[in-house]
């Protein structure tokens, strides 16, 4: 064999240079910059919110802004998925993808049901009444289906699930960013 490079060797590198490239900035920039139906639900989960940061950090959040960026009183919260932060979750039948927003005070802003494939899904987690319980509630509230959480009786898996997947990816968000009431940082 010889190492004699022959132009159809050359003609298949730079396509397939281009497509690797491509690729590669798709992996780099997808989920960071939201797009126009992600700016959309962010904006519903935090209506005063002026702006967004990308996704980033670790745990994985956008922050939400009210005026200037850089003034630290300008923070409303934090907006992350919990199929991110709680990836092992499943209702009935899988993932249930929802974005949650949780302010600076560990109070929830709102949640949106975005994707799952519940059986009774159009019964549970679907309806908005689902996701608007949860607006304001408190981090130290119980998250108890059938106590402080409206269940409904043929969907208990699914319920319970997305409410516990609620609960502990905003409990995972707040150990990071929120300071304690009553402690310094």
């Amino acid at each position: 064999m010889s190492s004699h490079r022959t132009p159809y060797n050359q003609d298949v590198r730079w396509p397939l240079f281009v497509v690797t490239f491509l690729l590669g900035a798709f992996v780099v920039l997808d989920g960071q910059v939201p797009d126009a139906k992600l700016q959309a639900q962010l904006k519903q989960i935090f209506p005063a919110a002026t702006s967004f940061s990308p996704k980033g950090g670790s745990p994985p959040h956008f922050k939400a802004f009210k005026g200037d960026p850089a003034a630290p009183e300008s923070l409303l919260g934090y907006v992350y998925w919990t199929t991110e932060l709680m990836p092992l979750e499943r209702g009935y039948d899988g993932p249930i993808k929802m974005l949650v927003g949780l302010d600076t005070k560990g109070v929830l802003a709102g949640v949106i049901v975005t994707e799952h494939h519940e059986p009774y899904g159009r019964f549970s987690v679907e309806p908005p009444a689902f996701a608007a319980q949860f607006k304001g509630k408190n981090l130290r509230d119980a998250f108890r289906v059938g106590v402080d959480i409206d269940a409904v009786s043929t969907a208990t898996i699914s319920v319970t699930s997305a409410t516990r997947a609620i609960r502990n990816s905003s409990l995972k968000i707040a150990r990071q960013f929120l300071t304690p009431p009553g402690t310094a940082r």
